[in-house]
């Protein structure tokens, strides 16, 4: 699927409690006819030494593998990280993450806060190509497999497509990071009322390849 934008919709329903690095995001790869450029993520961070442990992040890399260089940003950064901006989400507000073209061959990440509606662009990045594509939602979790449960949900995933239509995906497909890889055994990604949980710390009920309809 050729797009020119995607969105979804975070809310962290159950945050950490621990001083580990946790992120969340929504991913997309850069493309045009002949093939693609790498891609970035756009999503939120609990983060131990940002204010409030909360912050935003968007970054990503091209494709050899190197770390894109974008544009500065109006948002803070406590540690003068380009890509990692002060921000203080709050748990059980609904975020909405989106990423669009700022100019032909750059695309910024946006994110809206859906009780106040003020939205904040983190910056944009010189990703190449005229669309996005592989679009995807992922939990990354720095923390012990024991560390206590931390429960996020996606909802509303969606975009517009190069001619414009309005682009509505009908399912996720669930993967993990492979314990001999560094994952856990105990996160599941499952279908929850207001959307599609991914959750650490509880029973896998749902192995990698499930399909789970979009809500």
């Amino acid at each position: 699927m050729a797009l020119s934008e995607v969105w979804v919709t975070l809310k962290v329903v159950d945050p950490p409690t621990v001083p580990e690095l946790y992120f969340w995001a929504l991913q997309a790869s850069f493309a045009d006819a002949t093939g693609v450029f790498g891609g970035a993520h756009l999503g939120l961070q609990w983060h131990p030494s940002y204010p409030g442990s909360t912050a935003v992040n968007w970054g990503g890399y091209d494709r050899s593998g190197k770390e894109l260089v974008g544009s500065g940003s109006d948002l803070p950064s406590v540690l003068g990280n380009a890509n990692t901006r002060d921000f203080a989400w709050v748990a059980g507000n609904e975020y909405r993450l989106r990423i669009f073209p700022e100019r032909p061959g750059w695309w910024a990440g946006e994110v809206s806060d859906a009780n106040s509606g003020v939205a904040a662009v983190v910056r944009s990045l010189p990703g190449g190509g005229d669309h996005l594509t592989l679009p995807m939602v992922w939990s990354e979790v720095f923390a012990r497999c024991n560390a206590p449960r931390v429960t996020v949900v996606w909802a509303n995933p969606g975009g517009v497509s190069i001619s414009g239509a309005i682009w509505r995906p009908e399912a996720y497909t669930t993967t993990y990071q492979r314990e001999a890889d560094g994952g856990c055994s105990n996160t599941d990604s499952r279908g929850m009322a207001e959307g599609v949980g991914q959750v650490t710390a509880v029973e896998r009920t749902n192995p990698p390849g499930t399909q789970l309809p979009v809500q």
